[in-house]
C-alpha cells in the first residue's frame, strides 16, 4: 500500500509544485493522475521513487517511510518501485533481453552485472514476461530496431522484473499512436490484475483514463481536487481540474481499443 501524507515539493523559493498532497493507493487498483501541464503530476511520481527529493511530508510503501531513506536502504526500496517512462529509457545498442534484465541490476553483484551474467531463474522469468506481453520473439534484437509500442512493452517488462510492490508510469502513452497507446493502457490494467499490483499512471488523455483506470485523481496547481471513479469524472470535474482551459482530450466517453494485447 502506498500512503502519501502532506507531501510538499518546492524548488528554491518558488511557490511549491506540490502543496500538502494526501493520497493512498492499494491492492491491484489502477489509478490515473490527470491535470494540466505544471499541475505536479510528474513531480509526484518522481517524489515517490526519490528521483527528486520531497521538501516535506510522508511517503510510505507497505509501511516503510521512503522520504527519509538514504544509501543502501534507499537503493533497496527503489528495487520495489517499478517505473515506466514516456521516453522508454532503453539502451538502444543492447538487445531486448539485456534491457529487460536491467530490471534485476539491484539484485545481482557488480561483477554479474558487468559481465551480464544473470541467474537462470531471472532469464526464465524474463522470457515468461516477454511472452506475456508479446515481445519474446524480439529477445535478441537491438532495442533501436523496435517500434514505439514494442519499446514501451520492453519498458513495462523491465519494470516488472524488479518484482515491484507498485508500478509507476509517467506518460507511458504520450509517444505512441492512438491505437498502440490504448493497447499499452489495456496491458497495464491486465497486468495489475494478474500480478495483484497497484499501478499509478500519470496521463494526459482523459478518455483513456476513464476507459482503462478504476480511479481518477485530478491535480491542479499542486493540490488534489478530484479523487473518484471514472463515472464521476464528468464535464464539471473536468472543468474544475483543468480550470476551464481545453483539456488534451475532452472526450468523456471511454474508447477502449479492441486489439488483443
Amino acid at each position: 500500500m502506498l500512503e502519501i501524507s502532506q507531501l510538499v515539493k518546492r524548488y528554491g523559493h518558488d511557490e511549491p509544485v506540490l502543496k500538502g498532497l494526501d493520497l493512498s493507493v492499494e491492492g491491484n487498483s489502477v489509478v490515473s493522475i490527470v491535470g494540466a501541464s505544471g499541475a505536479g503530476k510528474s513531480t509526484l511520481l518522481r517524489c515517490i521513487n526519490r528521483l527528486i527529493e520531497p521538501t516535506s511530508g510522508s511517503i510510505k510503501l507497505n509501511g516503510t517511510e521512503l522520504s527519509t531513506l538514504k544509501g543502501q536502504a534507499l537503493r533497496n526500496a527503489r528495487r520495489r518501485i517499478g517505473m515506466v517512462f514516456q521516453g522508454f529509457n532503453l539502451i538502444d545498442r543492447l538487445t531486448v533481453m539485456e534491457n529487460v534484465l536491467a530490471g534485476r541490476l539491484g539484485y545481482v553483484t557488480f561483477l554479474q552485472a558487468w559481465r551480464r551474467r544473470f541467474p537462470q531463474k531471472d532469464i526464465e522469468r524474463a522470457f515468461q514476461l516477454m511472452e506475456r506481453v508479446g515481445i519474446a520473439q524480439y529477445a535478441n534484437k537491438r532495442a533501436d530496431e523496435l517500434s514505439g509500442g514494442e519499446r514501451q512493452r520492453v519498458g513495462v517488462v523491465r519494470a516488472l522484473m524488479q518484482e515491484p510492490d507498485i508500478l509507476l508510469a509517467d506518460e507511458p502513452t504520450a509517444s505512441l499512436d492512438p491505437v498502440t497507446s490504448e493497447q499499452i493502457m489495456k496491458l497495464m490494467r491486465s497486468l495489475a490484475s494478474e500480478l495483484s499490483l497497484p499501478v499509478l499512471i500519470n496521463i494526459h488523455n482523459v478518455a483513456q483514463a476513464r476507459a482503462y483506470t478504476e480511479r481518477i485523481v485530478g491535480l491542479r496547481h499542486g493540490r488534489l481536487i478530484f479523487d473518484g471513479p471514472p463515472e464521476r469524472f464528468d464535464k464539471a470535474a473536468l472543468d474544475e481540474v483543468y480550470g476551464g482551459i481545453e483539456a488534451p482530450d475532452e472526450t468523456l466517453a471511454p474508447t477502449p481499443a479492441e486489439e488483443n494485447v
